[in-house]
């Protein structure tokens, strides 16, 4: 069995570039005729973005956000500096996170 696959140019040159393409593909009435093809839709994947996600600080190994409900610390340590520095950096780490939102809080507070 034979079949064809209509895909964009862009998937084809990703695949002539020997990346990898994720898609789906589906049955579709074929533009010329009144024959069905199958055609393939490139998933075009995008990081989710959250616009009322405000970044607080930055911190050297991850950073700490505010949402509308909740306010999220992020850290990721590599494990070859072992546990004991690991322990020392989530200490100061965690720290400056605790003084960035009081800080945080304070100045919402005096500007009400």
């Amino acid at each position: 069995m034979k079949v064809q696959v209509e895909i964009s140019n862009e998937t084809l040159q990703a695949i002539m570039d020997g990346r990898r393409v994720e898609g789906s593909m589906r049955m579709q009435l074929a533009s010329v005729g009144t024959h069905s093809e199958i055609g393939f839709k490139a998933y075009h994947r995008q990081p989710r973005k959250n616009p009322h996600e405000r970044l607080i600080l930055k911190l050297e190994h991850g950073w700490v956000k505010e949402s509308p409900q909740r306010i999220r610390v992020h850290e990721s340590i590599p494990k070859d500096i072992g546990a004991s520095r690991i322990c020392r950096v989530l200490d100061r780490e965690t720290d400056e996170a605790k003084k960035a939102i009081i800080y945080e809080d304070l100045d919402i507070l005096e500007f009400c």
